[in-house]
């Protein structure tokens, strides 16, 4: 346990209605979308980056972990106290500082909720397109930090394409900015990237300037349904090579067909073994064209029907079929391992039928869908941990799943991270002088190691 001298020191910083050593705030603040659960000794509230600073100064000083945590809705556990220590929480850096219409910028602090901030752009006609699913209350400092992606990253980009600057409390304490307000700028090294995708374990966020776009005018929505998962994935080639960038292009395997069947009032008809949700945004007359070349492009792949929205109600209702497939994989096992991948997108027949074999081999369900668009494939490994020998199952099917997706030039994780749950496996993607180079950045900024250590490489 922390030594109580230590929270009476946070206490001072912070003020004591910030500070919790209660069992119930230290649970709360143990796990994250893992389930797995490490307890911290104390969970910490600030209020300004000046908090922050002196808490870091004091925590590098003690050589105290300190555990970075926005809404805590990783799935790689990324903000887990797996040291103890502190878990020092965003969520009262709540603000959107500003929002510049002029010059297509916003400043936020780290514990914005995304979707909240996308609503509060759109008010005065701007638009940010990260969108990864958990938007409802993940926040912005998160989504940076693991660089968020989503269904719209197709056309638009992922989080760090929109992050212009930082500022950032360095494991040291030290108040530093990086980047700037501008779209150009080269002066140094490129920290602002460094800091995206970092995992809270270079730096803690405090500030976020952010890129706008203008809000485009209208979009149209469809749910295209193909006899093969080879139809659909030609199909997003097709719609690419044909000049045209959807605004998303999500697709699902047969396996989530069968859970959705059973989830939703939409009639799927037997034959479809894929489909692909595609949207389409901008101006209205471009759009109704972009809508009608992409039926045509994709007729003669094997479309078994199309449903196509008229009106944002029936839109909605059509991206229902898409939403409803987390909460219906329950119906298939009670526990479930969900891996992101990611495969140049030619190759996502291939990664299907590879993962169909695994799923054969260890004799467990095995459920796909994701975002076809940039060949980013949710794996969900479908288990009952209670029965003998399950787990150890699905332990060897991620690996296999792993080095297939890396024999077809992929990645073992396109938005997730690594937090704890892929450190094991950084050896079958990152040769050893690259993961060592790495290990020396973290040791140069972070030489105590005592901001989210353990995190990415098992030892830093």
């Amino acid at each position: 346990m922390i030594e109580p001298r230590i929270v009476k020191i946070l206490r001072d910083i912070v003020g004591s209605e910030n500070v919790s050593i209660d069992q119930a705030d230290r649970i709360c603040y143990s796990y994250d979308a893992t389930q797995q659960q490490y307890l911290p000794d104390v969970v910490v509230f600030p209020g300004s980056t000046e908090e922050i600073s002196r808490i870091l100064k004091m925590a590098n000083s003690e050589e105290i972990p300190v555990f970075p945590r926005g809404a805590g809705s990783g799935f790689t556990g990324g903000s887990l106290p797996i040291a103890s220590g502190i878990v020092l929480v965003t969520r009262r850096l709540e603000s959107i500082l500003r929002i510049d219409e002029e010059n297509l910028v916003a400043e936020v602090e780290p514990g914005v909720v995304t979707e909240d901030f996308q609503k509060a752009v759109e008010k005065v006609g701007l638009f940010y397109p990260p969108d990864p699913a958990s938007l409802k209350f993940s926040t912005i400092g998160g989504n940076v930090a693991e660089c968020a992606g989503g269904p719209r990253c197709v056309k638009y980009g992922v989080t760090k394409d929109y992050i212009l600057g930082l500022e950032v409390v360095t494991p040291q304490g030290d108040i530093i900015r990086t980047g700037g307000e501008t779209m150009k700028g080269v002066v140094g090294y490129d920290l602002t990237k460094l800091m995206c995708g970092s995992e809270g374990t270079l730096g803690v966020i405090t500030k976020i300037v952010v890129k706008l776009l203008p809000l485009p005018e209208a979009k149209k929505t469809m749910l295209v349904m193909f006899d093969s998962i080879d139809g659909a994935a030609k199909g997003v080639s097709a719609i690419i090579k044909g000049k045209i960038i959807p605004t998303t292009l999500e697709f699902m395997d047969a396996a989530t067909i069968a859970c959705v069947r059973k989830a939703t009032k939409i009639e799927i008809p037997e034959a479809v073994q894929a489909v692909l949700i595609i949207e389409v945004d901008g101006e209205k007359d471009l759009i109704e064209r972009q809508a009608a070349r992409i039926l045509e492009i994709i007729q003669p792949l094997g479309v078994v029907d199309n449903r196509i929205a008229t009106t944002p109600a029936e839109s909605e209702e059509l991206w229902k079929v898409r939403r409803s497939v987390s909460a219906s994989l329950r119906n298939v096992n009670p526990d479930k391992f969900n891996e992101d991948i990611c495969v140049p997108r030619s190759k996502v027949p291939d990664m299907i039928r590879e993962i169909e074999k695994i799923a054969g081999k260890f004799t467990i369900p095995i459920v796909n869908f994701g975002h076809a668009g940039d060949g980013n494939i949710h794996v969900n490994i479908m288990i009952d941990k209670k029965v003998d020998g399950e787990l150890a199952k699905a332990e060897k099917a991620i690996e296999e799943v792993f080095a297939a997706t890396l024999r077809l030039g992929g990645t073992m994780s396109g938005e997730h991270g690594v937090g704890i749950t892929k450190a094991p496996y950084i050896p079958m993607e990152l040769d050893p002088a690259a993961t060592a180079y790495m290990q020396m950045i973290k040791k140069a900024l972070d030489p105590r190691n005592i901001l989210n250590p353990g995190k990415i490489f098992l030892e830093s």
